[in-house]
């Protein structure tokens, strides 16, 4: 017969089994703008579920540089080639961490110093690199089971995609063979003074019901086939009662850039494509607009089976030489 203190202790290990969560996993959060009120939600969230995450996110703002591997300092951070954003704030992005901090290193800034927030002086896919190798491997002594890149401030779609950072973050981690997740929120999730927008925490928790959905299929296996990885997309001013839908990256275009010839030049952007067609209805810039748009990516540029064929035969005779 046990005792009642066997019969205390079992019981209590009862209970701490059902409040544990079913498929507790590791998670790196990545992303290509800094600390942001995203980030903060999104991690928040993630936690209050059980699973065991780490933030690691360039020092500061790098939309648009899609997949380089820069370093901006090999030592400290510098004013250098992020120059405006540095002086601007006196380090990274929000005041993670100071000028003159080692250039990659654990956030400094009070409430984000429990060892669970890192940043890097350079490019996102820098910063998702340094998540993979040292930070996970230090933490879990191995890559983690999911990488979510995101959210980011600002939806990334059709086109755009192959300049996004967020999305060059996605693929990288993806071609590692791990199951990734590029996620767009609106710009309207910003908020530079609380990092408490209330968007991001609604983000934050449809991202939650997409991953217990990956979940209930996946059970113990992989939550993305190998070769696969997510573009996913939230409206502007989002609610948690948002339906998901299916997407493709399609032929519309929510954004129409242009080079502005004009000083100081840069970047331009025009209204998109225009009227959508019935047949673009499942494209990704224009099921956005309404329901979160889930849009599956293959891995680098290899194409389908098809085009393959194609270029056999087309270049037969080239390539028997």
């Amino acid at each position: 017969m046990k005792t009642t203190l066997q019969r205390h202790a079992l019981a209590g290990a009862a209970l701490l089994c059902l409040a544990a969560p079913a498929f507790a996993l590791n998670i790196v959060v990545s992303n290509d703008d800094g600390l942001t009120s995203n980030t903060k939600a999104l991690y928040e969230a993630l936690k209050a579920a059980g699973h065991d995450v780490i933030v690691s996110v360039p020092c500061t703002g790098q939309s648009g540089r899609g997949a380089g591997i820069v370093m901006y300092s090999t030592n400290t951070i510098v004013p250098d080639n992020d120059k405006t954003q540095i002086e601007a704030e006196g380090g990274c992005h929000n005041g993670a961490a100071p000028t003159g901090a080692p250039a990659v290193g654990k956030f400094t800034k009070a409430g984000y110093t429990g060892g669970d927030y890192y940043y890097v002086h350079g490019t996102p896919v820098m910063a998702t690199m340094y998540g993979l190798d040292v930070v996970a491997q230090a933490r879990w002594g191995k890559a983690p089971d999911l990488v979510l890149s995101g959210p980011n401030e600002g939806q990334n779609l059709g086109n755009i995609v192959n300049s996004s950072g967020t999305v060059g973050n996605a693929q990288f981690a993806a071609a590692r063979g791990l199951p990734t997740i590029a996620l767009s929120a609106g710009s309207d999730t910003t908020d530079n003074t609380n990092l408490a927008n209330p968007y991001s925490a609604v983000v934050a928790q449809l991202t939650l019901n997409l991953v217990k959905s990956l979940q209930a299929k996946a059970g113990t296996g992989a939550l993305l086939p190998t070769g696969v990885a997510l573009n996913v997309n939230f409206p502007n001013a989002p609610t948690t009662a948002m339906k998901f839908a299916f997407s493709r990256f399609g032929s519309y275009q929510a954004y129409n850039l242009k080079f502005n010839n004009t000083v100081p030049y840069g970047l331009g952007a025009g209204a998109g494509s225009g009227t959508a067609t019935a047949e673009q209805a499942e494209d990704e810039s224009i099921v956005y607009k309404t329901k979160v748009a889930v849009t599956a990516m293959q891995v680098g540029f290899e194409h389908r089976p098809a085009a393959q064929q194609w270029l056999q035969l087309r270049l037969r005779e080239l390539f028997a030489q």
